[in-house]
């Protein structure tokens, strides 16, 4: 079932059990306020009846006291009608046939008797007793019998029913009324929050701050952290337009240059230098491109989307084979140690191999003529997994740590862009690592730390 608004919902939810609760009193006041005019009716008969059978006792059967006579004409259940006859059957007073008694009655009662019958076509309570007396001098066993008609009772418990249902209705309709202006008092700060946020602009992503009820906070701090997302989302957008715009212009420039010095060539042999001249720059600015988009990849990775369970010794081992090929032609040999069991990391395979492969590009770039040797070590250290890349190059100055972690910085003037090492970082803040500059004595060390969870 769904509900136009909040307001009719919580209205269904606090009105149907209130509906149900007043359905069920008023069952249940019917049946007894029944019970009860049926006792007091009753009570009513047998007092009727008492009086009838004193006066005939005192007036031997002639007639009946006023006090009598008002009793059973002003009864609350309307007129009684009674009749009275003596051992011998003979009629003494009273009306001439009473209603006929049920066959299960016994013919000697030690109590009141009441029962429900027809008396000339209308349903009547009646209640017949036996007592002993005597009467004009005929002792024995008289029966009284008083009858009352039912009808009366029952309009009688019907109004007084009626009467209690229009009070119970009009409460739950005046608590409906109060409830429904109640609530709507009540998601008046909500109201006024949805109006503060539909007033802004697609570029106000600041925090929201606003007094609203406990029980919204939750959704006012959950919208607050995803306007903090989409706004540092944007500002990394912008960033990387920025940098690709800055970093691209020079690249571009060159190649458009070297294309028109192709084109101009004097002769086919100075065409065919240019053009391997043109070939590297178009490499060092697509190189230059991928690197912009894998730090743009690694600022904005979301990790619920992209995360897998995989083995960091398989990752480790298939950046050192890539590797490998790299460095065909070179003097510089690559010594790779991975540990025997299998260590299980959830997070993006893809961008811990480019943050690994980077730093790898970045030892063989800037490691200088000295560079003859590359470790790539992957270690179990307790609930942590560190790789390890280690060089005999020419080093990063500790005094320079910090510069060769930001963007498009680098320690040593080189044909690099200055990402390497800034994408490794943001990838390791994304795995909730970190990266660490190691201070090696010959040569360079870079150290990975990721998180890792026991099988």
């Amino acid at each position: 079932m769904t509900f136009p608004s909040l307001r009719s919902r919580l209205i269904v939810i606090i009105l149907a059990p209130l509906f149900l609760i007043a359905a069920g009193v008023t069952v249940w006041q019917f049946s007894s306020e029944t019970d009860r005019a049926e006792d007091i009716f009753d009570r009513g008969l047998l007092s009727a009846a008492l009086a009838i059978s004193r006066d005939v006792a005192i007036s031997d059967g002639d007639a009946l006291s006023p006090t009598t006579r008002r009793l059973i004409n002003n009864t609350s259940g309307g007129e009684v009608f009674y009749h009275v006859f003596a051992p011998d059957g003979v009629f003494v007073t009273g009306y001439s046939t009473p209603p006929v008694l049920p066959k299960s009655v016994p013919a000697e009662l030690s109590e009141p008797y009441y029962y429900d019958a027809r008396y000339q076509g209308r349903d009547v309570r009646v209640m017949r007793f036996q007592y002993v007396t005597t009467v004009s001098d005929v002792a024995g066993v008289y029966n009284v019998t008083v009858w009352q008609n039912a009808a009366l009772r029952r309009n009688f418990v019907q109004e007084l029913v009626t009467r209690s249902t229009m009070v119970i209705a009009s409460l739950v309709v005046s608590v409906g009324f109060i409830v429904w202006f109640g609530v709507g008092l009540g998601l008046r700060p909500l109201l006024d929050l949805e109006q503060a946020i539909a007033k802004r602009t697609p570029t106000e992503l600041e925090p929201i701050r606003r007094d609203v009820p406990a029980e919204a906070r939750g959704i006012v701090t959950t919208l607050n952290a995803l306007l903090d997302r989409v706004s540092r989302r944007i500002s990394s957008k912008d960033e990387f337009i920025s940098n690709a715009a800055h970093q691209l212009r020079n690249p571009v420039a060159g190649v458009l240059a070297l294309a028109e010095a192709v084109e101009n060539a004097p002769n086919p042999e100075a065409a065919k230098t240019r053009s391997a001249e043109l070939i590297l720059a178009a490499r060092q600015a697509s190189r230059l491109t991928n690197q912009l988009l894998s730090f743009e990849r690694a600022a904005g990775s979301d990790l619920s989307l992209n995360s897998e369970l995989f083995d960091l010794n398989t990752v480790v081992t298939e950046v050192a084979d890539s590797f490998g090929a790299d460095l065909a032609g070179t003097d510089v040999t690559l010594d790779v140690e991975v540990p025997d069991r299998a260590l299980r990391l959830r997070g993006d395979r893809i961008m811990i191999k480019e943050a690994i492969r980077n730093i790898l590009n970045n030892a063989l770039v800037h490691g200088g003529a000295r560079l003859t040797r590359i470790a790539l070590t992957l270690s179990d250290c307790d609930d942590t997994a560190v790789v390890t890349i280690r060089d005999n190059g020419v080093g990063i100055p500790k005094t320079k740590h910090l510069q060769a972690i930001n963007r498009f910085g680098q320690v040593n003037a080189g044909p690099g862009s200055g990402l390497g090492l800034p994408i490794a970082v943001r990838v390791m803040s994304q795995h909730k690592g970190h990266l660490d500059i190691l201070d090696v004595p010959d040569g360079a060390g870079i150290q990975l730390t990721f998180p890792i969870g026991r099988p």
